[in-house]
């Protein structure tokens, strides 16, 4: 088949090579509008994961190589004993009857690493679960049955309620009050801290995972879940007292692993219909049929500064198959600002300059 002859590309003329030129800067115009807006750098309303990180940090400093958030923790190692009784509810592995690896995080909620253990009555305990597959599971937990917001909005919010005032050092109670009244939601909670006091022991606090999950099992059928971990065999610690130091709870948690593990059990409540999934101010009624899926045994524990747990993320949306997230709006807020925190500690390398003493708020430095 012959072809005709071929044509000379004619060069553009000027309007063409305008227009040309004027179709290539709106793609990139469009392009560059579109990263901005994914930025929040176009809205400055628009809440971004490192918004929310930015108020941590100025609400409890920067301190360089430390979370944003629960910055005072130390790593434990143990293994999860699964009995098998939550297999028929979740094709995960770590479900299936035997033991799997754990490394987790007790820690103080909070941005300073040297604060005293006293400063907050709340202890929280963050678990990464990794099964021979090869699939994690990473869990935060916290030692109160209810979340005080329900939007990632409302908590970024409250950091700024709550920043402290320069003259004095700590948040205006006005603001804190007036935020508070904008936000009932927050009753459950509040009605909680003011009885709750800062127990003396993490190895005998109760933890809550407060959002909802889905287990999914093999034929796909998904049921709404809430886990918590409760203590065995322990008795409650009482709470902390003036002869306690501003490290005690590192203390007392060396002492009980040198008598022996530390236990608590994984209990999976299953929600029903109308069970709130997406709000987690709301706890599902007392009555809710409960799992016990096995035992968490912890056997021993590491400083955060060169423990397993350090570099771990703990975003509680990394899940095995078998684990679903639901549609609580924390959850990927969550995994976001918890990405920016990992990316701004990692960058600027381990735990800078200082260790947590034993027996001070006060760093050491590093020899």
């Amino acid at each position: 088949m012959q072809q005709g002859p071929k044509r000379e590309a004619r060069p553009l003329d000027a309007r063409q090579t305008c227009l040309r030129l004027g179709a290539i800067g709106a793609i990139v115009l469009f392009s560059g509008a579109a990263f901005a807006y994914v930025g929040g750098w176009l809205d400055p309303q628009r809440l971004t994961p490192a918004r929310v990180v930015d108020a941590l940090e100025a609400n409890s400093g920067v301190h360089a190589g430390f979370r944003r958030n629960h910055a005072k923790g130390v790593c434990v190692v143990g293994h999860f004993e699964s009995n098998g009784a939550a297999h028929a509810l979740s094709t995960a592995a770590v479900f299936a009857a035997g033991n799997t690896p754990v490394v987790g995080r007790l820690a103080l909620p909070g941005g300073n690493p040297f604060a005293p253990d006293s400063s907050v009555p709340i202890r929280s305990f963050a678990l990464q679960f990794t099964s021979p597959n090869g699939e994690q599971w990473r869990t935060g937990m916290n030692s109160m049955p209810v979340f005080p917001l329900n939007t990632p909005r409302a908590f970024y919010d409250q950091q700024l309620a709550g920043r402290p005032d320069p003259k004095t050092g700590k948040p205006d109670p006005q603001r804190m009050q007036a935020f508070f009244a904008a936000h009932p939601e927050t009753a459950a909670f509040r009605a909680w801290a003011k009885t709750a006091k800062p127990s003396a022991s993490y190895a005998t606090e109760s933890y809550y995972g407060l959002n909802a999950f889905y287990f999914v099992d093999a034929q796909g059928k998904q049921q709404p879940v809430r886990w918590r971990l409760a203590p065995l065999d322990v008795p409650a610690a009482p709470a902390a007292q003036p002869q306690h130091d501003a490290d005690y709870l590192q203390a007392d948690l060396q002492q009980r692993l040198a008598q022996g593990p530390l236990r608590w059990r994984l209990l999976v409540t299953l929600g029903e219909a109308g069970d709130a999934t997406n709000d987690a101010t709301r706890q599902w009624p007392a009555d809710r049929p409960t799992v016990d899926a096995g035992t968490v045994v912890i056997t021993r524990s590491v400083s955060q500064d060169e423990g397993p747990c350090r570099d771990v993320n703990y975003d509680p949306t990394v899940l095995p198959g078998g684990i679903a997230i639901s549609d609580d709006p924390l959850l990927p807020a969550r995994s976001a600002a918890y990405a920016t925190s990992y990316e701004r500690r990692t960058g600027e390398g381990p735990p800078q300059g200082a260790k947590v003493s034993s027996h001070s708020t006060q760093p050491e430095r590093a020899q």
